[in-house]
């Protein structure tokens, strides 16, 4: 399935460019610090370098650094952190004196961005929702206010899937989307280390979910816990 990308250029292209640079801006007053200087950069050197033609970002570093005047080798960190959050994805890698090309994420980018779009308002929600819509996919309406489909407990009562079971009840419109996103790596006294399959989704629910996460695990333990997020 193809996500509906092709309006970047032509008729309607420009509303579609102001609501991704939108969206990127609201998830990122929604973050932490860190992830809204990254963003920032972001939507700079896409406002002012993307060739939304070919859809690709080709920038030299040393132009990268001068625009956002930092140090090159604050510039391939953030390249770095930008691809590992999933906003860009690296087409062809810089080697060879070649500059490196970036593609935007359409597909990371409108899922990590969902949570903020009601932020904005309905209009805008409504519009995201339809750019997000991967083609010829069916809509399927989900009740939130219904009671959850209870998760199935392991017979060894496993801290997470018993805190997930929780969560499922307590906190249905984020099970899937993120807490069950999360693996346990470990347990041990009141420590429990969760892993993250990026960094943009260990940075999302430390912000965002922390102290439902928290609460859940500390009502299936029975005490305080202190919780580390990897990724």
């Amino acid at each position: 399935m193809q996500l509906k990308t092709a309006r970047l250029t032509g008729s309607g292209s420009g509303v579609v460019k102001y609501d991704i640079i939108t969206a990127l801006s609201v998830m990122a007053l929604h973050s932490s610090a860190t992830l809204q200087t990254t963003v920032m950069r972001l939507i700079a050197v896409v406002t002012a370098r993307y060739n939304w033609r070919t859809d690709q970002l080709t920038v030299p570093q040393p132009d990268l650094a001068r625009m956002w005047h930092v140090s090159e080798r604050t510039v391939k960190r953030e390249l770095k952190r930008m691809v590992g959050f999933g906003l860009l994805m690296c087409i062809r890698p810089g080697v060879r004196g070649r500059v490196a090309a970036y593609r935007l994420n359409y597909a990371e980018l409108y899922r990590n961005t969902r949570q903020s779009w009601s932020a904005v308002g309905e209009d805008f929600e409504s519009r995201m929702q339809d750019l997000s819509t991967p083609e010829q996919a069916k809509v399927v309406r989900v009740d939130f206010t219904a009671k959850a489909t209870p998760l199935p407990v392991s017979e060894k009562n496993d801290l997470w899937t018993a805190a997930l079971q929780e969560l499922a009840e307590t906190d249905p419109a984020h099970l899937h989307n993120w807490y069950m996103k999360l693996a346990l790596e470990s347990e041990r006294d009141t420590d429990v280390v969760l892993r993250a399959p990026s960094a943009f989704v260990a940075q999302f629910v430390q912000t965002h979910l922390a102290s439902r996460l928290v609460t859940a695990l500390e009502r299936q333990k029975g005490c305080p816990v202190r919780v580390e997020i990897r990724s």
